[in-house]
């Protein structure tokens, strides 16, 4: 009795996988907007005249796009395949220019946009004394906290990508590395 329990179960489980699989589907493009900004990533870093941008959530191909200055985030969503069947983009502002270095999260529940960069600074850095922004924050600016490292800027990162965005700074503490001590260093100079 409990073979064919296990054969049913496997079945199943075989069953949902076969339905759930990724399927090509005719190609749906965001919004119309000129397509000239758009260019797909390579493996290099963005060009002096380039921005690397990370699209991630609920596009057809997530990941590192690189766009050409004066792109919008219509662009980047663009540039990562469009959106999947049935996303939508929410609250996203489709026509806000993107910053070098950035994360867009399309469909994300509970990522908010970030707010609207008004002048040359950095996008996850903020003006002295304010909290970096775990959310949108590059390598460069997480490693200007204090204990923060290339290392640990990178695990920053990647729990980042894994994870999406921080819901809140407390999440901070999932991270690989840092403890007690160095969280309660790091939380009054952070916000998610």
């Amino acid at each position: 009795m409990l073979i064919v329990a296990g054969a049913l179960a496997v079945a199943v489980a075989c069953g949902y996988l076969w339905l759930a699989r990724p399927r090509a589907e005719p190609d749906r493009a965001p919004p119309a907007v000129p397509s000239a900004a758009v260019a797909l990533v390579s493996s290099a870093p963005s060009s002096p005249a380039g921005l690397l941008v990370h699209v991630l959530g609920k596009v057809r191909r997530p990941g590192l796009v690189t766009l050409t200055a004066g792109a919008r985030v219509a662009d980047a969503i663009r540039a990562a395949g469009g959106t999947r069947p049935g996303a939508t983009t929410g609250a996203l502002n489709l026509a806000r220019p993107v910053v070098d270095g950035e994360q867009i999260p399309v469909g994300v529940p509970g990522a908010s946009p970030p707010p609207p960069v008004s002048g040359p600074a950095p996008p996850g850095a903020a003006p002295s004394g304010a909290p970096v922004d775990l959310n949108t924050a590059t390598s460069d600016d997480l490693q200007r906290l204090p204990g923060v490292g290339p290392v640990l800027a990178a695990r920053i990162l990647a729990y980042r990508t894994e994870h999406g965005s921080f819901r809140s700074v407390d999440q901070l503490q999932e991270v690989s590395g840092i403890g007690p001590r160095r969280f309660a260093d790091l939380k009054p100079q952070v916000r998610a």
